[in-house]
């Protein structure tokens, strides 16, 4: 029942006329990404001239176009992309068209509207809304891409709503939206993709520690934890050292078990490639320690650069 004195029907008829205000004003810098697919994605007009979109949603990166507000259609050229993180960036050239603004996915809590909205091929823009369903820490894709918040919207993703934003009750777009497991919006907060589009438009590429290192993880056993006062389950035991690469420059060896880097424990793997998967460690020198013979040996290691892939 509703309180004497409150129109319920005024109340919604003002939520349904701010939405659709918010849809029309963050629309026009949702575009559609023309890339050779029988659905297509849509693009965020993010900064001036700089495009971003879902990596995973496109099948080539040349003969792109994107399609505006209007209908229209104009050219794109790819600035790079990264997988790890699903964010390709593309560059636009004279285009008339609104930059979205840009907002803090970390203002989100559970429970907020928020508007998942793109465009389709022939430029008419698509909305869903919901309310945020997820929000947690840091996290680490399938494919090691470090992700600065895990945010899960209450939205039906669309065909072709994979790239574009979300946006949240104050018209701001505070993520990029993509697929997750089993067609589950998941969205990349903008911190995130401010983070990959300045290393992209910097480098073309993103930048990877490297180590020169075949490493397997181990279990350590519990006797020579507590000898050696360590927290940690297990570590990676160095399977392979190349020849002049950072690590053998470094003294490391075949045999030696790597249980932390920069201070911080590493149990498998997955722990040591997501911290060089950052990129802000490239040529920086880093502590390591190591099990040699029983013991704690302390190492200094100059991290180099893997090459980027070659498109």
């Amino acid at each position: 029942m509703s309180s004497p004195g409150f129109d319920t029907s005024n109340a919604l008829l003002a939520l349904s006329n701010n939405l659709a205000d918010t849809v029309e004003q963050v629309g026009g810098a949702v575009v559609a990404i023309n890339a050779g697919t029988r659905i297509s994605p849509s693009g965020i007009h993010w900064r001036n001239g700089i495009i971003v979109t879902s990596d995973e949603s496109l099948q080539r990166y040349d003969e792109i176009t994107i399609t505006l507000s209007n209908s229209s259609t104009v050219p794109v050229t790819l600035i790079g992309h990264d997988s790890s993180t699903d964010i390709a960036v593309f560059k636009i050239e004279n285009a008339d068209i609104p930059v979205a603004k840009i907002g803090d996915a970390k203002t989100l809590k559970v429970g907020h509207l928020v508007l998942g909205l793109g465009r389709s091929h022939e430029g008419d823009i698509r909305a869903a809304m919901g309310i945020v369903s997820v929000v947690s820490g840091t996290w680490r894709s399938m494919s090691g891409g470090n992700i600065d918040q895990f945010i899960r919207p209450d939205i039906t993703l669309y065909p072709g709503f994979a790239g574009g934003p979300l946006v949240d009750a104050a018209g701001y777009v505070v993520g990029m939206n993509t697929s997750g497991r089993r067609g589950t919006a998941i969205t990349i907060p903008a911190s995130t993709v401010n983070r990959v589009v300045d290393q992209l438009l910097a480098k073309g590429h993103i930048a990877r520690g490297y180590l020169g290192l075949g490493m397997q993880p181990v279990r350590l056993p519990k006797n020579l934890k507590t000898a050696l006062n360590l927290t940690s389950a297990g570590g990676v035991i160095v399977v392979n050292v190349e020849s002049n690469g950072p690590a053998d420059n470094a003294g490391v060896l075949i045999g030696d078990v790597l249980v932390t880097f920069d201070g911080t424990p590493v149990n498998d793997t997955g722990d040591v490639l997501a911290l060089l998967n950052s990129g802000d460690r490239v040529g920086k020198t880093v502590k390591v320690q190591v099990i040699r013979g029983g013991a704690l040996v302390e190492l200094a290691i100059v991290i180099g650069e893997k090459s980027a892939p070659q498109e």
